[in-house]
C-alpha cells in the first residue's frame, strides 16, 4: 500500500473511528458534490444545459476560443469526455469549433451568439446557489478558497 507522507501527519486515528463513513473527507467531498449537482440541475434545465455543458460555458464565457486541450486541462477532464460532450452543445448552436489555421491539430471553441446570451441568464445562478446553501458571499469565498487549496495540495498525487 502506498501512504504519502507528510510534515503534517499527525497520530493516525483511532482504528474504530478511522473507517467509518461520516469521518471520511473523500465521502464529505463526494456527497456534497453529488448534492451541489442536483442543485444545479433545475436552474440549469431553462437553459437547456446540463451541469458539465455549465462548466464548459463558464470557461467560455470567460476566454471565448479556447483550445479544446485548454478546456480540458482547465476542466480537469480528458478529451474521451470532452470531446462528445462538445459536440452535443455544437449540435445545441451553443458553440463552434473550429481548426487552427496555423496547426491544424489545434482545435479551438468559440461560442455562438446563442451561447453568449446564455451567459445573462445565468448570472442569475450564483445567488441561487448562495441562498440554496445558507451562506453568505464571505463563507463561499472561504469554502472554495479551501476546496481550490486541498485540489492543489492533491494535485501532485494524481
Amino acid at each position: 500500500m502506498v501512504c504519502y507522507k507528510s510534515s503534517m501527519a499527525s497520530k493516525p486515528p483511532h482504528a474504530n473511528n478511522a473507517l467509518k463513513l461520516d469521518n471520511q473527507l473523500c465521502f464529505a467531498l463526494y456527497s456534497a458534490s453529488l448534492q451541489m449537482t442536483k442543485l444545479y440541475a433545475p436552474l440549469l434545465k431553462p437553459m437547456g444545459l446540463t451541469y458539465p455543458q455549465y462548466l464548459v460555458m463558464l470557461v467560455l464565457w470567460e476566454n471565448d476560443g479556447t483550445m479544446v486541450s485548454q478546456l480540458g486541462e482547465r476542466l480537469f477532464l480528458d478529451s474521451g469526455t470532452l470531446t462528445p460532450l462538445l459536440k452535443r452543445m455544437e449540435s445545441s448552436g451553443l458553440l463552434r469549433r473550429e481548426r487552427a489555421r496555423d496547426d491544424e491539430r489545434r482545435v479551438l471553441i468559440y461560442l455562438t451568439p446563442a451561447g453568449r446570451a446564455l451567459k445573462k441568464q445565468a448570472a442569475k445562478i450564483p445567488a441561487c446557489v448562495m441562498a440554496a446553501a445558507q451562506c453568505s458571499l464571505t463563507e463561499v469565498n472561504a469554502l472554495t478558497q479551501e476546496m481550490l487549496t486541498l485540489r492543489q495540495r492533491l494535485n501532485p498525487l494524481l
